[in-house]
């Protein structure tokens, strides 16, 4: 018989950090807001989870790294929101946030969970952030409690 393994969305015991870009604050708070409210609806503490503020979205990856080594937490969330511009600067930010998070995603030893918006407007954004597409935050975090029980079932 195959054995299937899945994760569970309790999140009872387990201590998160969320790293989450001031830049685009009206958006990233709502994220942070959705996130929290996830994790303590599916049972984590308050006490066990630790927001963490970063001057934008390219700084995550670096904060968010160097909290995954401190092996504090069972894992970290990344939050951030890039809004396309007049100029190649979202390209840049967007592409390096991502690739910086998918890195340290696969060199840490706890789950790093991309939750950054980028949209191509304002409107985009704030639909992502709660309105009609739901809420990138509430997202990261489930997939958050899941992963970091999968990998607790590594070690057992």
């Amino acid at each position: 018989m195959t054995t299937v393994h899945q994760g569970n969305l309790t999140a009872r015991n387990k201590k998160f950090a969320v790293v989450a870009s001031r830049f685009n604050d009206f958006i990233t708070a709502r994220l942070v807001e959705g996130a929290l409210d996830t994790l303590i609806r599916h049972e984590a503490d308050e006490k066990n989870i630790e927001v963490w503020k970063v001057p934008g979205s390219f700084e995550i990856p670096a904060l968010a790294k160097r909290i995954a080594a401190s092996k504090k937490f069972d894992a970290v969330i990344c939050l951030g929101c890039v809004i396309r511009g007049d100029t190649p600067h979202f390209d840049y930010v967007a592409a390096e946030a991502a690739k910086g998070i998918a890195q340290v995603s696969m060199s840490a030893d706890v789950p790093v969970i991309f939750g950054v918006i980028t949209a191509d407007n304002l409107e985009q954004a704030v639909e992502r952030a709660g309105a009609k597409a739901g809420n990138k935050g509430k997202d990261a975090a489930e997939t958050a409690i899941e992963m970091a029980n999968l990998y607790a079932n590594l070690v057992k």
